[in-house]
This record gives C-alpha cells, sequence and structure tokens, in this order.
C-alpha cells in the first residue's frame, strides 16, 4: 500500500478535452470477452486504447496504449463476493497538458459490488504493468499518489524524464470514495445498487500511425480479425499483441508477414520488413523485442544513471535470426511485384541506410553461425541458446522446450531456409549492389550446404520408441492427467513411433516432448514423401498419442519424457499442453503448401488431405478465440472443452485478447473455400 500511503499530487479536478474532428472517418471499435475479462478497443486517428475490465473475485481495470508500449491500471483487492463489470459507451479523449497532448478514451461502465477497495494504482510501461500482474511489483520510482474526492480518485504523472506521462481517474455519480486509514473504499450510495463509474485515461506518449488501407480484396471477410488486425497495425511497426505485448516483437512480425502476404497491401509487407532491418544489430542479428518510452528510461537508469529514453534492443532470441531471410525471399524473389519491385525496397532506406545494406548483413551473419556444423556436423556445433539463456524461440517461457539447449526449428527448419534463401537471392541477382566479391562467395558456399545440414541437424533429434514403450507412456500419462487413452492407443496402431525432438539438451540428448514445430518445416521446406506420412502421422494422432483434441491442436505433449517432465507442461503452462492458433495457421499454411506440389505419391497426397480436414473441424471449433493468443482445456463429459489461458486465474499467465499471428487466417481459407477468392469461412 505504498503507494495510497504517499503525499496526495495537486492534480487537476478536470483537465480541458479537445473536441473531435466532425468530419474524420468513424473510429475502429470493437469488443472482445473472454471469460471474465471484457475487451474494448479503440483507434481514431492518433487515439489507440484497449481497455480491459476484469470480473470475478479480483476486480481490476486496465487500458493500454500502442503509444510508448504505455497504460495505466487500477487493482482492486480480491472480494468475497464475484464483482461484475458491465460495459456502456466508449469515447475518445484529447486533453491538452502543460501544452503537451495527451490521448486517450472516456469509458462509461457500472459495476455490481457492495465494497471495492481499491489495491493499487500502477502508471508507465506496458512492461511494468506487465510485472506488476505477475505479482512482482513496480519501481518505486513509478509510484502515482492517488487524489482522492468525495466522487473520484485519480492519478497522473510524468514520464521520469520530465517527457508528458499517464493518467487514470474513477468518478462516479452514485458511490462514494472513502479513506479508511491506508485504503481507498468505493461504496454504492444505496446498498444493493450498481455503482455507475465514468473511466478517463490518457498517456502523452508520442501516438503511432495507423494503416488506412492494409488489406487487399483476397482477405477473408472475418470482421473480428479484420479489426484485431487493424489494431495492431502502423506504419512504424505491427504490435505483437494487446494488452501485453503492445510494440514491436520481431518474430511475431516476420511470421505474421508471411503468413498474411497474400492478403496485405505491398505498402504494410514493405513496412513490416523494413522494421525488422530498422532494428538489426551492427552484426545482423534480428531484434526480438524493444524497450521504448519510460521502460528504456529505467534501463538508463539503473545501467548507465542517464535519462535517455533512445530504444534498447533485445537480441536474446535467436529463431528470429533465421526467419528473416526466407521471409524476406518469400516477399522480394516470390512476390509478383517481381525484380523491380525487389530492387527498389532494398535501395530504398531512411537516413542513407539503404534495406540492402540492412539485409546483407544479416545473410552474413547466417553465413558465419553455419560454418561451424557444416564443416563437423555433431550436436555441439548447432546453434545453441545464448550463454546463460533459457530461452531463445517462440516458446520462450522457461520450461517450453523442457531445458533443452538446441532448438528443434532453429537447427532443423530455420537454418536450411535461411541458407536456402540465401542462395536464393544470390541467383536473382538482386544482392549485386550490396555484396563484395568475397563476400558473395562466403554467402556462396554457405548456401551450398543446405541440404546437408538438414538432413545431419534432423538425424540429431530423431526420437524413437517401440510400440509396447509408447503405449505405456501414453497409458500411464492419461492417467495422470484424467484424460482417456483409448483413442489414442488404438492410433498408434501398434507400430513403432520416431518423431523429431522438442531440443536436444547441453549433452546433445533429445528432449521428446511432441511438439507441433513441424509446421515450420511443412511451411519453409519440401520433406520426402515418407517424412511427411511419419511426422504428420505422429502429430495428428489423438491426445495424448498426437497432439489432436476438440479443444484444436495442441503445441506440446510430454507424454513420452520422464514422469517428472510431466508438470512443467501442463495445460496451464504458457507452452504446455495448450493451443496457440497461429501454430494452427502454420500448420493450415504448411499442410497447403505440400498439398500443392506435384512430386508426391496418391497415398501421401490423401494422408496430408485427411490430416488437412481435420486440423480445420478443430480450428472451426474454436472460432469463439479464433483472435486470441493462445487457450488452455478442460476435459468434461467425454470431451475437451475450451477454456480462456488466464481468464480465470488458474494458469501461469494471460492470454492477449487480439494477437497478431493469431489474425493470420485472413489469409487461409478452408479447403472448402476457393483459395484467392474474398468469402466468409465457411466454418463460420
Amino acid at each position: 500500500m505504498a503507494l495510497l500511503a504517499m503525499a496526495l499530487l495537486a492534480v487537476p479536478a478536470s483537465l480541458p478535452a479537445l473536441a473531435s474532428d466532425p468530419g474524420a472517418s468513424a473510429p475502429l471499435q470493437f469488443r472482445i470477452t473472454e471469460g471474465r475479462i471484457e475487451n474494448a478497443f479503440y483507434q481514431d486517428d492518433d487515439i489507440a486504447a484497449h481497455l480491459l475490465l476484469s470480473s470475478g473475485n479480483k476486480p481490476r481495470v486496465l487500458v493500454a496504449f500502442p503509444a510508448g508500449d504505455s497504460g495505466v491500471g487500477v487493482w482492486f483487492e480480491p472480494t468475497v463476493a464475484p464483482v461484475r463489470w458491465t460495459l456502456g459507451e466508449v469515447k475518445g479523449e484529447h486533453r491538452m497538458v502543460g501544452g503537451h497532448a495527451w490521448n486517450g478514451i472516456v469509458a462509461d461502465v457500472s459495476v455490481a459490488a457492495d465494497t471495492l477497495v481499491l489495491q493499487d494504482a500502477v502508471l508507465g510501461s506496458i512492461r511494468v504493468l506487465r510485472d506488476y500482474q505477475l505479482g512482482q511489483g513496480y519501481p518505486p520510482e513509478t509510484a502515482a499518489a492517488p487524489q482522492l474526492s468525495q466522487r473520484s480518485v485519480q492519478w497522473r504523472r510524468n514520464r521520469l524524464d520530465g517527457a508528458p506521462g499517464y493518467a487514470i481517474a474513477l468518478s462516479t455519480d452514485n458511490g462514494r470514495f472513502q479513506r479508511d486509514g491506508s485504503r481507498i473504499l468505493l461504496r454504492p450510495d444505496r446498498a444493493g445498487e450498481p455503482l455507475r463509474l465514468r473511466i478517463e485515461a490518457t498517456t502523452g506518449e508520442t501516438p503511432l500511425t495507423p494503416f488506412t488501407d492494409l488489406l487487399n480484396e483476397h482477405a477473408q471477410a472475418d470482421l473480428r480479425s479484420r479489426q484485431a488486425l487493424q489494431f495492431l497495425s502502423y506504419r512504424e511497426k505491427f504490435l505483437a499483441g494487446s494488452w501485453r505485448f503492445d510494440t514491436y516483437f520481431g518474430r511475431d512480425t516476420l511470421m505474421s508477414l508471411r503468413l498474411l502476404m497474400p492478403v496485405l497491401r505491398p505498402a504494410a509487407v514493405d513496412a513490416g520488413i523494413a522494421s525488422v532491418l530498422a532494428r538489426l544489430s551492427p552484426d545482423g542479428e534480428v531484434a526480438h523485442e524493444e524497450d521504448i518510452g519510460e521502460f528504456a528510461v529505467l534501463r538508463h537508469r539503473k545501467e548507465q544513471g542517464s535519462t535517455s529514453a533512445e530504444p534498447i534492443y533485445n537480441y536474446v532470441m535467436i529463431d528470429s535470426d533465421y526467419m528473416l531471410a526466407p521471409v524476406a525471399a518469400a516477399w522480394l524473389l516470390e512476390d509478383a511485384r517481381g525484380r523491380a519491385g525487389a530492387a527498389a525496397f532494398l535501395a530504398s532506406g531512411a537516413k542513407g541506410r539503404r534495406q540492402g545494406d540492412a539485409l546483407v548483413r544479416n545473410l552474413l551473419f547466417v553465413a558465419a553461425s553455419s560454418e561451424a556444423f557444416a564443416r563437423k556436423p555433431v550436436y555441439a556445433n548447432l546453434i545453441a541458446l545464448k550463454p546463460n539463456s533459457s530461452v531463445g524461440q517462440w516458446r520462450d517461457s522457461n520450461e517450453g522446450i523442457g531445458r533443452g539447449r538446441y532448438p528443434y526449428d532453429v537447427n532443423a527448419v530455420w537454418m536450411p531456409a535461411a541458407l536456402r534463401a540465401i542462395g536464393d537471392f544470390l541467383d536473382a541477382g538482386v544482392l549485386d549492389a550490396y555484396v563484395s566479391p568475397e563476400q558473395r562467395e562466403r554467402l556462396r558456399a554457405a548456401a551450398a550446404n543446405a541440404d546437408d545440414w538438414e538432413r545431419h541437424a534432423a538425424g540429431l533429434f530423431a526420437v524413437r520408441l517401440p510400440n509396447g514403450r509408447a503405449a505405456q507412456q501414453v497409458r500411464a500419462y492419461a492417467a495422470h492427467i484424467g484424460v482417456p487413452d483409448a483413442p489414442a492407443l488404438a492410433a498408434l496402431d501398434g507400430a513403432a513411433l520416431e518423431f523429431p525432438a522438442i531440443a536436444l539438451d547441453a549433452q546433445g540428448r533429445p528432449v521428446p516432448v511432441l511438439h507441433s514445430d513441424e509446421g515450420f518445416r511443412l511451411l519453409f521446406g519440401r520433406p520426402a514423401a515418407a517424412v511427411l506420412d511419419r511426422d504428420v502421422g505422429s502429430l495428428m494422432r489423438p491426445f495424448p498419442a498426437g497432439l489432436m483434441t476438440d479443444a484444436g491442436m495442441l503445441v506440446a505433449n510430454p507424454a513420452y519424457a520422464d514422469r517428472e517432465v510431466w508438470s512443467r507442461f501442463g495445460n496451464n503452462a504458457y507452452h504446455g499442453t495448450v493451443v496457440w492458433a497461429w501454430q494452427q495457421a502454420v500448420m493450415a499454411a504448411g499442410l497447403r503448401r505440400q498439398l500443392a506440389r506435384s512430386d508426391l505419391p496418391a497415398p501421401t497426397r490423401a494422408h496430408l488431405a485427411d490430416a488437412q480436414a481435420r486440423l480445420w473441424r478443430v480450428i472451426c471449433a474454436a472460432d469463439a478465440v479464433r483472435t486470441s493468443e493462445l487457450w488452455s482445456w478442460s476435459y468434461v463429459d467425454g470431451h475437451y472443452r475450451i477454456e480462456p489461458f488466464g481468464a480465470e486465474g488458474a494458469h501461469e499467465d494471460e492470454s492477449n485478447a487480439a494477437q497478431l499471428w493469431s489474425t493470420v487466417f485472413l489469409a487461409l481459407p478452408p479447403p472448402e473455400v476457393a483459395t484467392g477468392t474474398a468469402g466468409e469461412r465457411s466454418c463460420r
């Protein structure tokens, strides 16, 4: 309660609001309800805000702003009886504070509660709010003191470097705020009457520029996905997801662009790839995330003693380093714009920095990091997580790859794909103006190793179990988590089991967790028919033999690992036995790509078509959570039932209601809908 014990700041009870332009187009507004969380999104020119109202026994009001990756939130103490919020009108708001523009929203809500006790308010970076939500507190220098009156309470402060900051106010016309020692209580005037509240939230951070023409005529007519994508897309960058990741993430940008390419306007793809190139490290690594706004100030204060707000980029992730080349090649070499369009993009850039120079910097990094394994293909020469880091690819929770050190996708998929892309760029001649003869020779030598790298790397990840052992594991694991084993055991069909491990541990031993990353190989590789039959078959078996449930395709299945691993991959874990929308999309796109091949035998094609149909059945069944980051499940009455991740407080984190790469189904019509036509998904 340190914040509430601070002396009150003199904050005006009302700040002047600026009227919106009456001739402007209608704002983007939409809502998504997941479990006990109501999400309301608002975007209009220089205003973009995401309001969350959390009902239940842990009430919360939170507003996230893409501007500066900033936000404001009020948390209440746990209640005995569940609290229920009802959201009314949401409007945009412009304020002038000290000669600076502050942008945000005003929302009218009601709440059914006898008494609410304010626990704390947090204003500043979304990264700080995110930590507070996870119980980690916030830096004391970011605390803001409440100004209290009988009908309102409000908090406002400038950024730590003196720049315009953040404000949130709650006011009521039928209740009262009362101080009780160090606590602030909110009660209705008349017992049993819902409280009417007005929420005003603004940020002084520099607004982003939304796209006004984002999608082409081939995009699916899925309104919610279109709205979510619009809210997350800006000319400066694409946001990974709201509310928790309201800024640039390299991997999320690259994978979303790759899947959305068929339906995005060229300017949007160009802007997305340029945002990645602009954030490369000097040696060509792709930035994973950026510390901006006040979070950058906090970092600079701690590490350098300055109040600089210069962005700080994080390069801990290794997978995105090898995604850039194949994604850029898919756009610059395969797109219908042709060589002239690719040349124009590569020659462009801000402040005399050509995109082509940046891309070559990354390609040289890829080539250099491939050389050791190409010379001697042993596990120690694979691409490993960085020293002292437990994460490095998209499964970026501490248990995501089973405490492994050498991720499967980075080594068996992304590196070979990147090496092939290097060869494609050289063959197309679009890099001639950006590479020296020596660099060209080094890149060409690396590209020539793509097939050998893939073959040797894939072999190191192979997990093989005799049928009896596989069945024993499935039977024991099913009993452990309380789901049936009969469909899974039948699907094993008496055969031995082989699948690629999720990672190798520090000693080069496969971590035997079945996983969905095989979808990457379907999307970027060209596996042999026998490999397709085996690996797609392993994934498409019913859980817990494979990954398929009524709730969707899981991203991990630890059944074949040691018993002590099982609890680390539960359905409450961020990368455990849960469903991520974009992983289903990657698999759907990969199956479609493989089915477009002309060299596969009829039995393999039939196998892939059956897998495609079964995958789309569960994709359609999860339509209600289609823009969510991820979801979990419960097993009830003989079926796996979808459970919003984090909305009920039973999971280790919280899912975003709008996730960038969950909108990629805009470019993925189901098999029943003709490719390239605009229309409603047939499963909706």
